[in-house]
């Protein structure tokens, strides 16, 4: 049986990546920090039918995520599907020129240290399935760095750059890595922004495997 993980899972793209993943027969893997959304949100999925468990993690404390994915794989089967997709603190985005090298600590943790956590923790299971696929879904500033965004900014360069990597030297075993940038808000009915179209980029991201970046919207949204 196939499952998706979702690090970052809540009420907004997650919950909606979560139905889409759900309606194609995978069931689904939730991690985030607040024990009582995430058994809400896998009580909703149950209520549509949808096979799914949550546990808890800080993606800041890597040996904490490594053993929700390991809780997760033992209840739902080798997790097929991994998307890393936790919404930043308000704190990492600071101005630059505020920014010393312990502002960059807490970044780095959730941008770096819980991005490879949480692949080396999934990756001996994709390639015993011989098939994989890992979705890293970022701000604006992966793309285009922002002077008022510093923690990010420099953050998300350092998971971008770790994902392109994965992408180059794992294509050749059928693991595809990709990375979706949604410049901007996420906001209800928007035609690209939505959740429910973001869920259904990150599907076809899945099921089409081409390339490494792919943008949810222009960078100017």
């Amino acid at each position: 049986m196939s499952s998706v993980a979702i690090v970052g899972a809540g009420p907004g793209p997650g919950a909606a990546v979560a139905r889409r993943f759900g309606r194609e027969g995978f069931r689904v893997g939730l991690v985030a920090r607040d024990r009582e959304r995430l058994d809400a949100l896998a009580g909703a999925l149950a209520a549509e039918g949808i096979t799914a468990r949550g546990c808890t993690a800080d993606v800041r404390r890597p040996e904490e995520l490594a053993a929700a994915l390991g809780e997760l794989a033992e209840a739902l089967g080798t997790i097929e599907v991994l998307q890393y997709s936790p919404v930043p603190h308000r704190d990492f985005m600071r101005p630059v020129l505020d920014t010393g090298h312990r502002d960059l600590v807490g970044p780095i943790e959730f941008s770096v240290y819980g991005p490879v956590a949480a692949v080396q923790r999934v990756l001996p299971g994709m390639r015993r399935l011989g098939r994989g696929t890992i979705l890293f879904v970022n701000g604006g500033t992966a793309a285009v760095p922002h002077p008022e965004r510093a923690g990010t900014s420099v953050a998300f360069a350092a998971e971008s750059a770790y994902g392109h990597l994965l992408h180059e030297r794992l294509a050749a075993e059928g693991i595809h890595v990709a990375q979706l940038v949604i410049p901007g808000a996420i906001t209800r009915g928007h035609a690209r922004k939505d959740p429910d179209a973001l869920a259904e980029t990150l599907w076809s991201l899945h099921r089409d495997r081409h390339g490494f970046r792919h943008y949810a919207d222009d960078l100017d949204s």
